[in-house]
């Protein structure tokens, strides 16, 4: 899901393997140091990642950084 305002983006991504709240922070930590990137909420008991930015990012950067966390994107909500 992917929501569009005058002047941010919030989309929600699904990522598994999240099973803690360390979890939650490694996930959170990585997407917050794309660059645009102004709130990033991970919850892992629903897999749910919201990301808010200041442009719309693209799924490949977004993956990336899920990657270096060590969990996987499985898309978008």
């Amino acid at each position: 899901m992917t929501a569009e305002t005058d002047t941010q983006t919030t989309t929600v991504y699904r990522v598994t393997g999240m099973t803690c709240g360390h979890c939650e922070g490694a996930v959170t930590a990585e997407i917050s140091a794309l660059p645009g990137v102004t709130s990033v909420k991970a919850v892992a008991a629903t897999g749910e990642v919201t990301v808010v930015s200041a442009a719309p990012l693209t799924e490949d950067e977004v993956r990336a950084a899920v990657d270096e966390a060590g969990y996987e994107l499985a898309g978008t909500v």
